[in-house]
């Protein structure tokens, strides 16, 4: 390895024997420092070099002393395979630790942005809080600050959930008037974490959405070329524990680093939707009982702050809230498999209690994107929650009153939100999997409520999925049609309220078969197969007839490509379609949000508008099109797997 080129802005480089920072003071907006406060107030830090002894520290005379840094070219080389997914970059934690790796990402995807949305920008720092996390903070604030990026805003302990980086970008405004132009966060979502598990970042856009694939595909170009990158290593570490704001000077001039809590804009941001007041009336009804389970992921920094302290339900309802580097040693993933606490606790486990089920249950994922929703005793599907709120949102949620302007799903969600939208004359948009597809739409105004069948739902209030926000949403639509039972009455429940969507709209049966870490290559030729066999469908249905007799005829097939109607860009092999005369579907995906291997994602749908037959058993439902999926694929004979990982 070549040895580092330094580039200094002086040749004094000066210290103080500690450094200080400025702490911010004000407990009605703990996030924010005061406006009054000039450049005066800081107490600036002054720098240690790496090799200076105490003896060799000299201190400038005259005016505020800064802390100075210089800025190192590190020679460097590529590393295979750091191409962003869906999500982002996600590995495992030892891959990241190679010297120079996560540096190679960060400084390709400076070299990817424009100019002005680096050279003098406010960047976001922060993410769910996973192992690696802390010192991950300190690597790209060394980078941010040799790129010439103007302030880093932290948020305290590194933790600020993937919705409420959104926020941040798109509402927060800096002492100094200064908005975020961008983010680098760090989640592998609801991938396990630890020292030997998954650590994953990613790069949100000004509009607080996950960059387009121009700029991934730019970030992944330029990995593979990457020859030096920038960094101020004699920069010391910022306490991220506390609130405040530390000042440096370098090359390209100041440079902050401010450490807030965010759970301060995400509640302004959530009581600027949803009716508080309905909602605590709710949660305060002798009548009613909730929970919520953090899986030890980053929700639980917001969870007391929004259920207990502003809606007043009693802490006892709060489950795993307390984040955890290895997220307690648990898979942050909220569904039935990962869930278990929560699952028992709702009356749906394995083993028999005598105590009654809570009304109302909720778990998020590892950076508090993704939502679970259970009633007593009783799963909501993502795909039916998604259809749910939007059946009922201008009724129950303040910030809809006006209308949706539009409604989209990802292609593997059920078609449930689609039967929905032409009941209401929503205008309704089908894209590929991965969030940044609806935040085209929501930038053009055509979208207001959007959902995935992997337990994402959200809206146009931000740019990425939101967990709590979906929380607040159902338990908005439990309040409305619950405002005259909670003196005693008989309440609405989520079962009621599910069964007579289904009884409104027709049931989509539906069903999520996972194989995760499933070898790539054996995983890419069943795709492969797949997709070769659609060139014939008559000897596809004769195939099928032989599995199963009773499944419908196969009338279309495809690999789903999509048209943005935006910016008219095109996303090709997006899954694999076999569309059945009844309206059943069969959708097999390779999922691009794994660390290691392939995961393959089967998907199981049959509509059945019967209202006498909307109550079956969702297995029993769709038995026979399961059959036909895993045979018609051949997943045992490719994968070597006779069952999947999880079932949703």
């Amino acid at each position: 390895m070549m040895p580092p080129v330094v580039l200094s802005l002086s040749s004094v480089a000066i210290i103080s024997p500690r450094p200080r920072r400025h702490r911010h003071h004000s407990s009605a907006t703990p996030s924010l420092p005061s406006h009054s406060r000039s450049l005066h107030h800081h107490r600036f830090l002054r720098l240690i070099p790496l090799l200076a002894s105490r003896s060799d520290r000299r201190r400038i005379v005259g005016g505020p002393v800064m802390g100075l840094f210089t800025v190192t070219k590190q020679a460097t080389t590529p590393f295979d395979g750091q191409k962003p997914g869906t999500s982002g970059l996600r590995k495992k934690v030892t891959v990241f630790q190679q010297p120079h790796y996560l540096q190679n990402f960060v400084q390709s995807t400076f070299n990817a942005l424009p100019a002005d949305q680096v050279k003098g920008a406010t960047i976001v720092v922060s993410g769910d809080g996973r192992y690696f996390s802390k010192d991950a903070v300190q690597i790209i604030t060394k980078m941010a600050a040799a790129n010439g990026v103007r302030r880093v805003w932290v948020g305290l302990d590194s933790l600020m959930s993937t919705p409420a980086v959104s926020a941040v970008i798109r509402e927060r405004i800096g002492a100094d008037g200064s908005k975020a132009t961008g983010a680098f966060i760090l989640t592998a979502s609801h991938n396990p974490g630890g020292p030997t598990e998954d650590f994953g970042i990613k790069y949100n856009m000004g509009n607080g959405g996950p960059a387009p694939e121009s700029v991934t595909d730019k970030i992944f170009s330029n990995t593979t070329t990457i020859s030096e990158y920038l960094i101020a290593e004699d920069l010391p570490d910022v306490d991220i524990s506390v609130a405040g704001v530390t000042s440096f000077s370098g090359p390209e001039g100041p440079f902050d680093v401010d450490v807030f809590d965010s759970s301060v804009d995400y509640i302004k941001l959530m009581k600027s939707i949803f009716d508080f007041e309905a909602i605590k009336k709710l949660l305060t009804s002798p009548n009613f009982t909730f929970c919520y389970d953090a899986l030890h992921g980053v929700a639980g920094a917001y969870a007391k702050r929004i259920f207990v302290e502003e809606l007043g339900a009693d802490e006892s309802s709060l489950l795993n809230c307390v984040p955890k580097e290895d997220f307690g040693g648990g898979h942050p993933d909220p569904n039935l498999t990962y869930a278990k606490e929560l699952v028992e606790r709702m009356g749906l486990g394995k083993s028999s209690s005598n105590v009654e089920p809570p009304e109302f249950g909720a778990a998020a994922d590892g950076d508090a994107d993704r939502n679970m929703i259970l009633g007593k005793r009783f799963f909501v599907t993502p795909s039916d929650s998604v259809a749910i709120i939007a059946a009922n949102a201008v009724q129950s949620i303040p910030y809809f009153a006006s209308g949706l302007k539009g409604v989209a799903r990802s292609m593997p969600t059920s078609a449930a939100l689609d039967v929905v939208a032409k009941n209401l004359n929503l205008k309704f948009f089908e894209v590929p999997t991965g969030w940044k597809f609806f935040g085209n739409l929501m930038d053009a105004g055509m979208c207001s409520i959007c959902g995935e069948e992997s337990f994402g739902t959200g809206s146009d209030h931000i740019r990425e999925k939101d967990g709590i926000w979906a929380v607040l949403a159902w338990l908005s639509i439990l309040a409305f049609k619950n405002k005259d039972n909670l003196g005693g009455g008989k309440l609405v429940t989520v079962e009621d309220i599910v069964r007579q969507h289904w009884a409104t709209y027709g049931r989509h049966y539906y069903t999520r078969y996972d194989y995760e870490n499933v070898d790539s290559g054996a995983a890419k030729e069943l795709m492969g197969n797949l997709v070769s066999m659609q060139s014939s469908l008559s000897d596809v249905n004769k195939l099928i007839k032989e599995i199963r007799s009773d499944v419908s005829e196969v009338v279309a097939a495809d690999e789903f490509e999509y048209k943005d109607p935006v910016d008219g860009s095109v996303s090709k092999h997006q899954g694999i379609r076999y569309l059945f005369g009844d309206g059943s579907r069969l959708v097999f995906r390779l999922s691009g949000t794994g660390s290691v291997g392939a995961t393959i994602r089967v998907y199981i749908e049959q509509y059945e508008k019967d209202s006498s037959k909307t109550g079956r058993d969702s297995q029993d439902a769709l038995a026979p099109l399961v059959d036909v999926a895993l045979k018609l694929s051949k997943m045992q004979e490719y994968t070597g797997r006779s069952a999947p990982t999880v079932i949703t």
